[in-house]
């Protein structure tokens, strides 16, 4: 089933989980869309720096810790995505009273474990 899927914290290095969990995302054929600090792309995917209000996110997979995500509360309100991924460290229970206020789904999970898995 196609998920798509908004990746914050994008970037382009190699070395980071989000670029790895877009890579991973597009071989699996998922539709992706990213935001992040710096403009660039990877896999063909764009990253933007603005907060876009994207249409259709099924699921929002965080890579910006906890001290960074109180600027992404009420945009991930306003994506109304069906569940947010909490990727290792980036783990925030304000976010998660906020988004149960919202009957947004939350995960603390690894993006990249759930593909590899085939959980996702």
């Amino acid at each position: 089933m196609k998920k798509k899927t908004l990746v914050i914290g994008a970037s382009t290095n190699p070395a980071r989980y989000s670029n790895m969990a877009i890579k991973k995302l597009v071989s699996k054929q998922q539709p992706v869309v990213a935001l992040g600090l710096r403009e660039g792309e990877v896999e063909g995917i764009d990253i933007v720096k603005e907060k876009d209000l994207f249409t259709d996110i099924d699921t929002v997979t965080l890579y910006v810790g906890p001290t960074n995500q109180p600027e992404y509360y009420e945009y991930l309100v306003a994506l109304n995505p069906k569940r947010v991924i909490f990727n290792p460290g980036t783990e925030n229970p304000e976010l998660y009273r906020i988004l149960e206020q919202n009957n947004i789904e939350y995960q603390n999970a690894c993006t990249l474990v759930m593909l590899g898995t085939n959980q996702y």
